[in-house]
């Protein structure tokens, strides 16, 4: 059995950091995030969202993410309904993975998903194991930041603050140094779950 492991974080904790350092020590690895970007790419999602917030947000046929992020984060109720229109369709892309990754010969040493509203969607019960990616709150907003995050401080408080991600995931790890310092973190992670 490969290792079925839920990856989470708050924003600028480093999670695609550590997800791509997960795969460099042979992990099988897929980011939800990517998942939705290519969800957003269907006419079905483009065609769903403009119906509920108008061309704006699909200028040139393109869904962005950034005018859908301003719209979903303005009220609950329209982060309500993007979550139900991608959530189940994003369970059903990261099912049909696992079952890819299940049948490798030879099997990676676990398969990651990135989630990063793993225990906010609660799915943490689907994973064999879940790891939490910290970071100190000056260097998270520092990254969070130089990417330009949209809604940052609307995004955040939807999220469980990351002491509580860290207390309720199976491992957590902390991402304040180099990245060899995160991948050797996350080796040992690695080994206990195959052992």
């Amino acid at each position: 059995m490969v290792p079925f492991v839920g990856l989470t974080g708050g924003i600028g904790a480093g999670k695609s950091t550590a997800l791509a350092a997960l795969e460099r020590l042979g992990a099988a690895v897929l980011s939800t995030d990517a998942v939705v970007h290519e969800l957003y790419g269907s006419t079905e999602l483009r065609d769903a969202v403009v119906a509920r917030w108008g061309p704006e947000v699909a200028r040139n046929g393109e869904v962005d993410r950034a005018a859908v992020a301003e719209k979903a984060f303005a009220s609950d109720e329209d982060r309500r309904w993007l979550e139900q229109l991608l959530w189940p369709r994003v369970g059903a892309r990261v099912a049909a993975w696992r079952e890819r990754v299940a049948r490798r010969d030879p099997p990676p040493i676990a398969a990651v998903v990135e989630v990063p509203l793993l225990f906010e969607a609660g799915m943490d019960a689907t994973f064999d194991a879940t790891i939490a990616v910290t970071a100190n709150e000056d260097l998270r907003a520092e990254r969070a930041s130089g990417r330009g995050h949209a809604a940052l401080d609307e995004r955040a408080a939807r999220q469980l603050r990351q002491e509580e991600k860290a207390a309720r995931a199976t491992y957590a790890v902390a991402n304040d140094g180099s990245e060899q310092d995160l991948e050797r973190r996350l080796s040992a992670i690695l080994a206990k779950l195959g052992s």
